[in-house]
């Protein structure tokens, strides 16, 4: 009688968990699509910063795996907001649009002008300079995991000035860049060093740094407004994610639709001096 009892509580509790397996779908809201323009305006320390590039492409849903979201047919301009020179930018019909005569200035002020589908997108940023890199370093000491190697950039801040950075790694081989913000609140006008180290896990399929490994470093000196767009876009990547998690709020750029105020763009017009390198693990 007990092995039957069992055996019957056995087969009671395989049917109630197998009848709550039911497929549950889940609607998620899908919004229409919006330009998205990616307009980093770089310049390069030691080149004269004359040729620039200008992304535009159509948000997708987030399921969607479409990937020919380009936009053709806009028209690029950035405008000199003190002598007005225009530079006009080529549509390459896969959505890039470049121009080989731009000229950057430092602290100068500019606009940006895309005309998409007879709607007209303004986004305006100044010209920002970066301090040198003084140096590249590893070390096993800053990071979380004391036996993982990790490259250190240092840099001088400059004195009586409130200054705003971007660093940008990525390791020769991997897909993504890595972005790190930051500012001089707490350093003004001393060393600062930021470091980056990868810890091995079997989910993501991260690896730790090895021995031969190369980096490409840059260091952008960005507006503050920059800095805190760039701190909510890299704290919500940082999220932990999950099909039941907080929905990210949306992210808006400095790039405003004139003509239909409602139907703004994604992305952010940017102007940036960098300082660049490459560094490789011992």
């Amino acid at each position: 009688m007990m092995k039957n009892y069992i055996l019957k509580n056995i087969v009671f509790l395989v049917i109630f968990f197998t009848s709550c397996t039911d497929v549950i779908d889940l609607e998620v809201p899908v919004a229409p699509p919006r330009l998205v323009i990616e307009a980093s305006i770089d310049w390069e320390k030691e080149t004269i910063g004359n040729y620039q590039e200008i992304k535009l492409s159509l948000s997708t849903p987030y399921f969607d795996n479409l990937t020919n979201d380009f936009v053709t047919g806009a028209s690029v301009k950035i405008i000199n907001n003190q002598d007005k020179t225009e530079f006009v930018f080529t549509d390459l019909k896969n959505g890039k649009y470049t121009t080989n005569e731009f000229i950057p200035v430092m602290n100068q002020s500019y606009t940006l002008e895309v005309v998409y589908e007879n709607e007209v997108y303004l986004a305006t940023e100044t010209m920002t300079s970066v301090t040198n890199i003084t140096d590249v370093f590893q070390s096993t000491d800053n990071g979380f995991d004391k036996d993982a190697l990790e490259v250190n950039v240092a840099f001088n801040d400059p004195k009586d000035e409130v200054n705003f950075y971007l660093a940008i790694f990525q390791r020769r081989g991997d897909p993504f860049q890595s972005l790190f913000d930051t500012n001089d609140e707490f350093t003004n006008g001393n060393e600062m060093i930021v470091f980056y180290e990868k810890i091995t896990d079997e989910d993501t399929g991260e690896t730790e740094f090895e021995p031969g490994d190369i980096v490409d470093i840059s260091l952008l000196g960005i507006s503050e407004a920059y800095f805190n767009y760039m701190r909510l876009v890299i704290e919500q990547s940082r999220g932990s994610g999950g099909p039941f998690s907080t929905i990210p709020a949306e992210v808006k750029g400095n790039c405003f639709n004139i003509t239909t105020s409602e139907n703004y763009a994604f992305g952010y017009f940017r102007l940036a001096e960098v300082d660049r390198t490459v560094y490789t693990f011992e």
